[in-house]
């Protein structure tokens, strides 16, 4: 099974591509969709859309895990990613994904084992789970693989780590 998750954001939106094989996963593919700072909106959301296509048609993945919004304080950058984050479903249903969210507290707990684990915790154990010598670069990357694993391992319980 592949599974492609997403750390939504307008600016670097991050993706990570992984495939599940007798109970062990491994790294397919990973990285960030950048899009200039001062561009108009709908350009990025459309530079977004054409590069999360392709990347879906070329690592053929089974579905799509995504992370849930929460923001406390900004508003303006709540309403910006949450355009990013329906874009990137959009591209999950046009290419017939089953999508699957998850908040940050569901993928803190599901990865690290603790709910307040902060984000340097996250990516060892990213780096760990997917038997990399490095932490992928940049966080974004790190954090959409992280929403990936978490559903391999909230679905399938029973992973060999």
């Amino acid at each position: 099974m592949r599974i492609i998750g997403i750390d939504p954001g307008t600016g670097i939106l991050g993706f990570g591509v992984i495939e599940i094989t007798n109970k062990k996963m491994r790294l397919i593919d990973a990285g960030v969709i950048r899009t200039p700072a001062h561009t108009p909106l709908d350009e990025r959301l459309e530079e977004i859309f054409d590069g999360l296509t392709s990347i879906v048609r070329d690592a053929q993945p089974d579905l799509m895990s995504i992370e849930k919004l929460f923001f406390a304080r900004n508003v303006t950058t709540a309403i910006s990613v949450s355009h990013a984050r329906g874009v990137a479903m959009l591209v999950g249903r046009k290419g017939r994904l089953p999508i699957f969210e998850y908040t940050p507290l569901q993928i803190k707990q599901t990865v690290t084992g603790y709910g307040k684990a902060d984000k340097k915790q996250v990516q060892e154990m990213v780096k760990l789970q997917l038997n990399l010598k490095e932490v992928p670069k940049p966080d974004d990357c790190a954090d959409a693989l992280a929403v990936a694993i978490t559903h391999s391992l909230m679905t399938a319980g029973i992973i060999d780590l």
